[in-house]
Formats: structure tokens, sequence, C-alpha cells
């Protein structure tokens, strides 16, 4: 993996305001963060945290538990692609030269992925997900879901009618449609999956947290993070 050396003195510098976090949050709750690219104050729960490693390198901290001091930016794909592509942005915010790594937007959007993934994966263990255009349906008629779950390449046939059918008996309902059936297969231990409901619990609260910034990260969809119920 190739990387860049990138050093404050090559970007001019507007304020002397430290960007830094103390480290990582001991508190519970979503603290507001200044974003790094847009000077923002934007919740933790929306934003992605770096931090440096011990030779230098930005490290995303997906988790937000990674030791030392931080800087944050907004879950947008583009925002952070700008700052990669300034000259001295991270620098700026960690005020000292910094390594960057090329691939680094893509590095945060694989771990937004696979912190998704994980979330279902767990869910599928413990019984919370139900998988399956007759097995979903089945369940709609009995219980109101945490979220619909469906494949952004589905069959537009199929998705009309489960959706359809939610709306129908629950009239408000979470759809998330930002993840391909080949992205929730691999989640799932399958080639592929279209059909999901993920019942009301705590794993579809861990899944609204975690599928909210990847879906603003990639930009799915214009203003609306999901379709379905008024948030």
């Amino acid at each position: 993996m190739k990387t860049q050396i990138l050093n404050e003195s090559e970007h001019s510098v507007d304020d002397n305001q430290d960007l830094m976090d103390a480290g990582p949050a001991k508190k519970t709750g979503s603290p507001f963060r200044m974003c790094l690219a847009t000077r923002e104050k934007l919740p933790a729960s929306r934003m992605i945290r770096f931090v440096l490693s011990p030779d230098g390198e930005v490290v995303p901290d997906i988790a937000g538990k990674l030791p030392g001091r931080g800087v944050w930016v907004r879950c947008d794909r583009d925002a952070l692609k700008e700052l990669v592509g300034s000259k001295g942005g991270f620098a700026r915010g960690f005020k000292r030269q910094v390594k960057l790594p090329e691939d680094l937007v893509d590095q945060v959007e694989n771990q937004l992925l696979q912190r998704c993934q994980s979330t279902l994966g767990l869910a599928k263990r413990s019984g919370a997900l139900i998988l399956g255009f007759d097995q979903v349906r089945g369940a709609l008629e009995g219980r109101s879901p945490g979220w619909l779950l469906e494949a952004s390449d589905g069959a537009s046939d199929g998705r009309r009618k489960i959706m359809g059918l939610a709306v129908g008996l629950w009239e408000k309902v979470r759809v998330a449609s930002g993840l391909s059936s080949s992205e929730l297969g691999m989640a799932l231990g399958r080639d592929n999956v279209v059909h999901g409901l993920l019942k009301t619990g705590r794993f579809a609260d861990m899944w609204t947290s975690d599928y909210r910034r990847l879906y603003e990260f990639r930009q799915i969809s214009g203003d609306v993070w999901y379709s379905g119920a008024v948030e």
C-alpha cells in the first residue's frame, strides 16, 4: 500500500483551533464534534474518527475506541475524498506530519460495510433475522419489523410486494435498501440475499446506527436515509 507524506506547512492554516479530541469517548451519548473537512458540528454517531498509528499513518477508527487523540470527518465520501486530495488537510488537524494511505476512502467504506455485515451475522445467529421472500411475508403478518432489508439489486416486483404488504399492515416501516444482494449474502454465509426482516430489539438498534453511517457515506439516495417510517 502506497502512502503520501503530508506536512502541516504545505497547507495554509486559517486558524489555530484545535480540532483533535481528548481521546476515545468514555461517556455514553453522542457528543458533537467538528468535521475537519467542512467545519460543521455534528453528532459523533454520524461521523468517522481518525487517529495516527505509531509511525504516523492516518487510520480510520470506526468504533471510536482506538487510543490517542483523534480528528473527525462527517460520513460523506466526497468530503473525505476532498480532504484526502487536499494538501495538508489531515496534517492541519493533527498538527504534525502524517502519512496518508492512498486507499483511505475505500478503507472507510469497507469498514463501515463490514460493521453492518457483522451486526447482521450476530442477529442471524441469535434468531433475530428472518430471510427469504415467503418467510419475511409470513413474519410481517404477525409482527411489526424493526427493519426490512431489501437488496439494492433485487427484482423490483418482489420488493414492491414485500414493501406494499409491510406498509399496508404497519404503515410506518423502516426499509434498508443500501446493500446489494451479494453484500447481504456475504454477511450471512450465502451467495445472495434479497429479502430480510430484522426483528425489533437490540440488533435492530445496532443496525440503525451502523446502517445510517454507511448510507450517508455512500450517499445512496438524496436526503432520506431510509424509505418508509417517519424518523
